[in-house]
């Protein structure tokens, strides 16, 4: 099925494609499938399932629901210099790595030269639906913090690289035209393959064009806020720069340093002083909207996990709106939030029937939000996976894992979120992103989730927040060097007021957010908590501040890319957990059982 063939700059056919698009849903998805299925039929993927069939029932039959392991030898082959006929009759073009962040492994997702073409339309319905509902969102410069990786190439000539780095290189820098390229920096900087001094580059250009903000944004909202936190430890040498006319003789990259003289042209004092007065008045709280007064909003993605970050966005960005606009990974753009200013803590996507077909595994008594299946002997056996249902007939309330098939094939493949449908766009369903789907934490019979651990968490912090502090991160992990085993959470804080490190905390304090956080886990956990020799009482370790930031650092020494890259809330890797550990200040113990769980 071929996209619309529409003037990305006419909102109101936009507009109405959107509604139309949205009503017609049960029909644009059948199409999609059967043209997805006529035009790969014949590749030895699918031909093993369909023997050349196109049919939609047989597809469901035969074709099984898949997990990255599972076509990771077909991806390899292609990679190693064979046919990309193996999996799509279209070319590869290139592969798309994940952060390996959440689930410990980076994936490396095939694409095709037609899909910028589809994260194209994509990117025009989102400039739409923000220029509908926030005005003057476009009158001005964007200050988008993005972050490019370098390119590899395999054994059989294909390029690597991440979505981020793949959308700019092959198609913004062939249009700078349009609204979503209007940015305060330059191309050479936000090329520049070094992250610190392309960071500090795209700071200082923001604050030299400080008045022609409108919006500000990275991919994710603790990108944004380890922005701010360089911002904090940079500002005075940004200033000085400013005021001279000259950048920081550590900058040696050739094009951020040609870039920027074009840009800081001249000495600036009164515009440096300015921004001296800001960051120096004692509190940051709104700094953003100070530094940037134009800004119409703040575009991160804080949905999910990243709506831990939103008290820490809301005290430094004073009011300006926090945007989440978009479900996406590297398997695909699939979402958009037509509600660009709605609450972010309540956040729903509708997801755009044209960029996939959707299936929705259904999680209910056979098979729970809190089930790992990266264990399952048989991942294909449905009657294991439980009820697979289309796009039109989910249920409002329930809570499913999202099965993509692609135009870039990925067949029946598991992205790993697990989705809660909220409400309904004409015949289309929206949804929030819960989790993702794997366990966070588990002892004995215990599986405690992303979910339940966030609100744990968050429950536990209501005793800090009134003192003032601010929980920067978190992870965990579960430690069995010792049995029994027991729940560790790293912690980071810092005091709202001021940029400096927090004081030392009161250990009845801390010991109860120990027990908060027992409190507020689910029943199992609990029931084995008070039972003799199951778990150990649960551990927080207060870390230094920066320690996440450090964590992030030591990732990306390993080759996950910033643009991508989200704190793993279960860490897995042994040099992570050496990391947070060597970083630790104080360690707090829960003291008191949890209470029974409730029974009846």
């Amino acid at each position: 099925m071929s996209l619309p063939a529409l003037d990305s700059t006419d909102s109101q056919a936009l507009l109405e494609l959107l509604e139309k698009m949205t009503a017609d849903a049960s029909q644009i998805q059948d199409d999609l499938l059967q043209q997805i299925l006529t035009t790969n039929a014949n590749t030895q993927y699918l031909k093993g399932f369909l023997n050349g069939y196109s049919d939609k029932q047989l597809f469901k039959k035969a074709v099984p629901v898949v997990e990255y392991q599972d076509i990771e030898p077909f991806v390899d082959r292609i990679a190693n210099g064979e046919s990309s006929h193996l999996i799509s009759s279209h070319p590869i073009t290139e592969l798309l790595l994940s952060s390996g962040t959440s689930g410990g492994k980076r994936k490396a997702i095939p694409t095709t030269a037609e899909e910028p073409r589809r994260r194209a339309f994509y990117a025009s319905l989102t400039a739409t639906i923000l220029n509908k509902h926030i005005e003057f969102w476009n009158q001005g410069k964007q200050m988008n913090f993005r972050f490019i990786m370098p390119e590899m190439t395999t054994l059989g000539g294909l390029v690597v690289t991440n979505a981020v780095s793949s959308n700019f290189r092959r198609s913004r820098i062939q249009n700078r035209s349009n609204c979503w390229n209007n940015d305060t920096s330059p191309d050479q900087v936000i090329l520049c393959e070094d992250i610190k001094q392309s960071m500090y580059c795209q700071l200082l250009c923001g604050l030299v064009q400080r008045d022609a903000v409108v919006r500000i944004g990275t991919t994710y909202a603790s990108g944004f806020l380890r922005v701010i936190k360089f911002l904090e430890e940079h500002w005075q040498e940004l200033c000085s720069n400013i005021k001279t006319g000259n950048i920081s003789d550590w900058v040696i990259d050739p094009g951020c340093q040609k870039a920027v003289s074009l840009i800081l042209s001249q000495q600036m004092p009164d515009l440096a002083d300015s921004i001296e007065i800001e960051c120096r008045s004692g509190s940051w709280r709104g700094i953003v909207k100070r530094l940037w007064p134009r800004t119409k909003c703040i575009e991160v993605v804080s949905t999910g996990t990243m709506t831990q970050y939103i008290p820490n966005l809301e005290f430094y960005c004073g009011g300006v709106p926090l945007v989440s606009m978009y479900y996406a990974a590297s398997e695909g753009f699939f979402g958009l939030n037509l509600k660009p200013l709605s609450d972010p803590y309540n956040v729903s996507y509708t997801l755009v029937p044209w960029m996939a077909y959707y299936e929705f595994l259904r999680l209910g008594h056979k098979q729970s939000a809190t089930q790992d299946h990266s264990q399952d002997n048989d991942t294909n056996c449905m009657s294991t996976l439980g009820e697979l249902v289309d796009l039109v007939n989910v249920q409002i309330g329930q809570q499913y894992e999202l099965v993509v098939t692609t135009f870039t094939g990925l067949y029946r493949y598991r992205v790993g979120d697990v989705l809660m449908v909220t409400d309904f766009r004409n015949n289309t369903p929206q949804f929030k992103v819960v989790q993702r789907r794997n366990v966070v934490l588990s002892i004995d019979s215990d599986k405690t989730t992303e979910e339940g651990l966030l609100k744990a968490v968050s429950k536990a912090m209501q005793i800090l927040e009134p003192l003032g502090y601010l929980l920067t991160d978190y992870s965990s992990y579960a430690d069995m060097s010792c049995f029994p085993g027991h729940y560790v959470l790293f912690w980071e804080l810092q005091m709202r007021e001021n940029a400096g490190t927090a004081a030392v905390l009161e250990r009845v304090q801390m010991e109860g957010c120990c027990n908060a956080v027992e409190e507020s886990l689910d029943g199992m956990y609990k029931t084995l908590r008070r039972r003799s020799n199951v778990i150990d009482p649960l551990e927080i370790r207060v870390v230094k501040r920066g320690t996440f930031d450090g964590l992030m650092d030591l990732f990306l020494s390993e080759g996950a890319s910033l643009n991508q890259y989200k704190t793993p809330k279960r860490i897995k890797s042994e040099k992570g957990i050496q990391f947070l550990n060597s970083m630790v200040v104080e360690t707090f113990f829960s003291r008191v059982l949890p209470a029974f769980p409730p029974t009846g």
